[in-house]
């Protein structure tokens, strides 16, 4: 298997910026389109388990577009062949201070593009060391 194709990273990374663009605006159309339409699809955030496409759909059509902005830091993205991606990232925000955010996606190529399959989201108080 090949590990970290560079054609690979930089497509993902596209979606993966594309996906932060899209959250930050609150842009509903483009974040539903980069997680994959099926029932299988997760995501476990802050304060909520989601399972299945509709249910993330849902989700977002309800959230507020307050407070969204946020900062990255420390993001790696790896692929594992050519149609799969994991994208993992540290984000800031100005109205949590004291806190670090921690994101992971999955993203797997589909005849239709690039698609988050899974995705976790947590929170804790920012180490006083980061390794």
């Amino acid at each position: 298997m090949e590990i970290d194709l560079l054609e690979v990273i930089a497509e993902v990374k596209a979606a993966f910026e594309r996906y932060e663009q899209a959250l930050v605006t609150n842009d509903v159309a483009v974040l539903g389109e980069l997680f994959r339409n099926d029932p299988r699809t997760l995501r476990y955030g802050i304060s909520e388990n989601l399972y299945g496409y509709e249910a993330i759909s849902g989700f977002r059509a309800g959230r507020s577009p307050v407070g969204l902005n946020r900062r990255t830091a420390k993001t790696v993205i790896s692929s594992y062949g050519r149609d799969t991606a994991v994208a993992s990232t540290l984000f800031y925000r100005d109205t949590a201070p004291g806190k670090v955010g921690r994101q992971m996606q999955t993203w797997i190529r589909f005849p239709e593009g690039w698609r988050v399959v899974a995705a976790h989201v947590s929170i804790i108080d920012e180490p006083k060391e980061t390794v």
